[in-house]
């Protein structure tokens, strides 16, 4: 089994003894058991990291680890982008998890048209907090040293413009009536972010559409199989991952 992940606030220096403490460190004592000898990665969750061993667990909430020395994982390429409408309950948590998982780069929830969910006020920063602190998690449990970001909500003239700034933009759509063609058998670029849409329960509207094809974006479909929003975005990100070569 590959050793547990954990945040650091700071891995500014490399090597030496360095206390993991407050919440990662009770977790690591107290949920994960860690003792003396077992071995642990630490990252920052931006790319850095460093693995160690544990020299001692302390009370309830203090593991000392002898650090090595720190790395950084460049950032990945293509760099994928899903933009997640945003679904009903607590769907979008569990997206923003697999998604995590399967090895998104970046999510950034949408308010669409026909979202019934909307974030409002202190409801939508206290779900944005949620979809962040998935993300984070999920980063720690698939063993991620570079985790997904999570932006804030977005509109739909600035998902249009990420479409707009992408060297491949998708809107994952499984009604054939607008040209929509397999995501399996499309065309990607040799380099450069690919950015993927991916609609509510409702679908994504016409006026949407427009607006995304006009930014150039095409419509594409995953298979015969309509998704759930909240599984749409990782089983695309999962066929880019294979197809661009970063599960080679």
């Amino acid at each position: 089994m590959t050793a547990p992940v954990f945040v650091a606030d700071s891995l500014e220096h490399a090597g030496g003894p360095y206390v993991l403490d407050g919440p990662e460190g009770r977790h690591a004592v107290s949920v994960k058991r860690l003792r003396a000898g077992e071995e642990v990665v630490l990252t920052d969750g931006l790319g850095r990291w460093a693995e160690g061993v544990v020299a001692a667990a302390e009370g309830k909430d203090r593991l000392v680890v002898d650090l090595g020395a720190v790395e950084e994982e460049p950032e990945p390429r293509p760099r994928i982008t899903v933009v997640q409408a945003l679904p009903k309950g607590d769907r979008g948590e569990l997206a923003v998890e697999t998604m995590t998982e399967t090895g998104v780069d970046r999510i950034v929830p949408w308010a669409a048209a026909r979202c019934i969910t909307q974030w409002k006020g202190e409801r939508g920063a206290k779900a944005l907090g949620k979809w962040r602190a998935t993300a984070r998690e999920a980063g720690k449990q698939s063993r991620r040293v570079r985790f997904a970001e999570v932006t804030d909500a977005a509109t739909t003239r600035q998902v249009a413009g990420l479409l707009a700034g992408a060297a491949f933009a998708a809107v994952l759509h499984e009604d054939r009536d607008y040209g929509s063609e397999p995501l399996a058998t499309a065309e990607l670029p040799a380099e450069g972010d690919l950015v993927l849409v991916v609609g509510p329960e409702g679908g994504v509207s016409p006026e949407e559409l427009a607006v995304f094809e006009e930014a150039g974006a095409r419509a594409y479909r995953l298979g015969r199989s309509v998704l759930r929003t909240s599984t749409a975005g990782t089983a695309a990100t999962a066929l880019l991952l294979g197809r661009t070569g970063r599960w080679s």
